[in-house]
């Protein structure tokens, strides 16, 4: 799902990520893990072509699509289509005066679900038209309650949900779109342990069930420890370490990745 060779992404001349490999596969959990600024979310943001201003050189390789190749509108089809970004803070994406219902029916009409794109000229009245509406229905309802969300969320504004709520509605919207892959940045550290543990939980299911593959960016190695499969440690901009998270977390072998463990309460 993810292939990545000799990635740099450079501003100016300050080299601010560089990754010779990653690999996710379908069904895989991997972790980017590293202070602030050591270059985890900007290599993130490199997947779906969004360092604005920078020089990426390498191979990015998303969904069979070869992303520093590609025209911007072939980048727009698999953003949220195929591949999904789940922000730190969600709230801060989602308009504050439109309900989450009508937010989730604009994104599977904008990419086409639902039978919405596509499907020819759609009459005034009837059963075809409440036929592509009920189906769009059932993909909202599916993806909410995928997340362990009440479908009565839908009916809410933003400001009326919490954090953990509105991480949840995040990861359903990019269930109700069909995205294979789930970018995700820092999506629990602004929760209480709690909340931390539901969305970890929903994260894990999913990844049995659909066969996501998931690509986590955190400084929580706890968190790390409890959902990936292989971890990368970053230092400045640096791969440091990396292989299975089971042996990287349990016996590290770079001075910065036990001082990280060191640092856990």
């Amino acid at each position: 799902m993810i292939e990545v060779r000799d990635l740099q992404v450079r501003y100016g001349e300050r080299v601010v990520a560089s990754v010779p490999e990653l690999d996710v596969r379908a069904g895989e959990c991997v972790a980017i893990v590293g202070e602030s600024g050591s270059g985890k979310s900007t290599t993130l943001l490199s997947l779906l072509g969004l360092t604005e201003g920078a020089h990426v050189s390498g191979s990015i390789r998303v969904c069979g699509v070869e992303v520093l190749q590609a025209p911007e509108r072939r980048l727009r089809e698999i953003r949220g289509a195929r591949v999904a970004l789940v922000m730190q803070s969600p709230q801060a994406a989602l308009s504050p005066t439109t309900r989450l219902g009508t937010l989730m029916r604009r994104a599977l009409k904008l990419h086409g679900r639902g039978g919405e794109q596509g499907a020819g000229p759609e009459p005034e009245r009837g059963t075809g038209r409440k036929a592509r509406q009920g189906k769009v229905r059932r993909i909202m309802v599916d993806a909410v309650e995928a997340v362990m969300l009440d479908p009565g969320i839908l009916r809410r504004y933003p400001h009326e949900i919490s954090g953990g709520q509105a991480q949840r509605f995040a990861i359903a919207l990019a269930i109700a779109l069909g995205a294979e892959v789930i970018l995700a940045d820092e999506p629990t550290s602004a929760l209480d342990v709690t909340v931390q543990a539901e969305v970890v939980g929903v994260l894990r299911r999913l990844r049995a069930e659909r066969g996501l593959a998931l690509l986590l960016v955190s400084h929580d190695l706890a968190l790390v420890s409890t959902i990936a499969d292989r971890v990368l440690v970053m230092k400045d901009g640096a791969v440091v370490e990396g292989g299975p998270a089971a042996e990287v977390l349990a016996e590290p072998s770079h001075p910065y990745t036990r001082e990280l463990l060191e640092a856990l309460p």
